[in-house]
């Protein structure tokens, strides 16, 4: 029952001072500034109004803090779910997204309760790579109405008609929203760039507001687009269930349900990596479920973690859930006593706002290092980068996964060799393995053997192995001679080790590296030119090698 137990009792149990509550208040102020302009831009692109995003943010954000388990995962509503949040709006009403979500809320439920949290790992990079930069695309295409000010009274929701439209409207470009929109835009970067502690998107917000205010500049507000828009907390209900619905809706709730899963994961992997935690998957799933579950009975949007908001919260001192918590309160705090103040919010600013948000979810670089892996990876991302854009997202996802399951199978068959019976094996490690090796290890030298391929389903093993050994080690030798093949996931965690590792002031040896990992690790870089990652050719060499590195180091 351990991995069902919320994050927030066992920080609990552990000892919560002032201290930690001190440092937990000022992350969760920080990051709500982050999250307020980021709620509102995010549900306006949703189709929704920006109350929706807000109150998402407060209910849901609250929630997968209290019962997630993560220590530092922040919550709310992400750029991942607007594509098909603003395609179930448009097909079945604000109340079929109640519904959608609301299912989707039960099946993240389930999917814990019944330890599915460890299957996300087998989403192959290409395919969350291809399909969140496909949704990047979107996301800042739909904002080019907004930013340039077109007058346009149908926006068409696919793709190209979409493009179509803007150049058929060029010619009324509104110069006034424009120089909002580029001047939002103009400063957000230059604040990431020279001085990005500060909450740029909030100062880019106010400074855009209230330029519009004091000199009257006629741009379409917030106020002047959602007239109506009501202020507080709703109150709670749920929406008209009907058995044709829930049919009609159940392919849309599954897709929510599996972005908010990963998305959510995928964060969390990401918190664990820069506090040295470890999250629990399952709980994680579960609280993100109830949560969303939460969001429904007050009106609100799908939540799921948020890379960017749960690494401010980190790098703002964040020790437990309650700096989630936190974040929560402050933003419910502006709900009641200042939401006036977003009837003055220009809409070119929140679409600047988005267009870095799409820049930041495209994951470019990473985009460009898997095109330079091999054609298999490069089919699977361009296809599901291209599915998602022109297509449908719930269409990526299904074709990425499968074809990329195709993909692994045909390898693995590569792989497979049949040797008469009097062939001698030809594999030294296999008939000299010692089990009380290690006490024969230099001091400070770690040893990890890999057998099998390392592939999209196995990669995470790696780094979750660095961990468990509790202390840093001067040279850590990996032994690859039983490892026929390496993915772009598997290149991406060995990376990734090695990064941890140079930062740990740790050198890396590898060893028996065989003709397709090692072509597969030279395109990321390994060794590289820093000498603090070596190939040697048999593990004895390595040894060795390993013995006088850590020497060195002592002198």
């Amino acid at each position: 029952m351990h991995s069902f137990t919320p994050k927030l009792i066992t920080t609990m149990r552990e000892g919560y001072g002032f201290s930690l509550f001190k440092s937990d208040t000022v992350a969760g102020l920080t990051v709500a500034i982050v999250a307020l302009p980021l709620s509102m831009a995010l549900a306006i692109a949703s189709g929704a109004s920006p109350d929706k995003g807000l109150v998402t943010a407060v209910i849901a954000g609250f929630l997968i803090s209290f019962l997630g388990g993560s220590r530092v995962q922040v919550g709310g509503p992400t750029g991942a779910f607007v594509v098909v949040i603003f395609n179930v709006i448009a097909l079945h009403g604000y109340d079929g997204l109640l519904i959608a979500t609301f299912m989707a809320g039960l099946i993240l439920v389930a999917a814990g309760a019944l330890r599915i949290g460890r299957l996300i790992k087998f989403i192959p990079h290409p395919v969350v790579t291809g399909f969140t930069s496909g949704i990047a695309v979107i996301i800042a295409t739909s904002q080019v109405k907004d930013f340039l000010g077109l007058s346009l009274a149908v926006v068409p929701a696919e793709f190209l008609p979409k493009w179509q439209a803007y150049f058929g409207a060029i010619a009324s470009v509104h110069l006034a929203t424009l120089l909002v929109g580029s001047g939002a835009l103009a400063l957000i970067v230059l604040l990431k760039k020279f001085a990005p502690r500060l909450p740029g998107f909030l100062i880019a917000i106010i400074i855009a507001s209230g330029a519009v205010a004091l000199l009257g500049l006629p741009v379409e507000t917030i106020g002047t687009r959602f007239p109506d828009m009501p202020v507080g907390l709703p109150v709670p209900s749920l929406p008209a269930f009907s058995w044709g619905k829930i049919v009609e809706l159940l392919p849309s709730a599954f897709t929510i349900a599996f972005l908010a899963g990963i998305e959510a994961l995928l964060s969390a992997v990401v918190a664990d990596g820069m506090t040295g935690t470890r999250h629990r998957s399952n709980q994680e799933l579960i609280g993100q479920g109830l949560a969303n579950l939460g969001s429904v009975l007050f009106g609100g949007l799908p939540a799921t973690g948020a890379i960017a908001r749960t690494a401010t919260n980190i790098k703002a001192g964040a020790r437990t859930p309650v700096a989630g918590m936190m974040h929560a309160l402050f933003l419910l705090l502006f709900i009641l006593f200042a939401s006036d103040f977003m009837a003055y919010v220009p809409m070119a600013a929140l679409a600047a706002i988005l267009f870095v948000v799409a820049w930041g979810m495209s994951e470019a670089d990473r985009f460009v290092a898997l095109l330079r892996m091999p054609n298999s990876d490069r089919a699977i991302l361009l296809l599901t980068f291209g599915l998602t854009v022109f297509v449908d997202l719930t269409v990526a996802i299904g074709v990425g996964v499968t074809l990329a399951s195709l993909l692994f199978m045909a390898r693995m068959s590569e792989t497979v060799t049949v040797e008469s019976g009097n062939t001698p094996h030809q594999d030294s490690e296999i008939d000299n393995e010692d089990p009380e090796q290690r006490d024969a290890l230099p001091k400070d030298v770690e040893v990890f053997r890999i057998s099998g391929p390392v592939f999209f389903g196995v990669a995470g093993e790696l780094l979750d192995a660095m961990r468990k050994i509790g202390r840093k080690p001067k040279v850590i030798i990996l032994r690859m001679r039983l490892v026929p093949l390496l993915d772009a996931s598997g290149v991406t965690m060995i990376g990734e080790f090695v990064e941890q590792a140079r930062s740990a002031g740790t050198k890396v040896i590898l060893s028996g590296v065989q003709g397709q990992p090692r072509q597969m690790l030279s395109r990321i870089g390994l060794p590289g030119d820093h000498g603090d990652v070596r190939f040697e050719s048999d593990y004895g060499s390595a040894l060795a090698l390993a013995g006088k590195l850590a020497g060195a180091a002592d002198d």
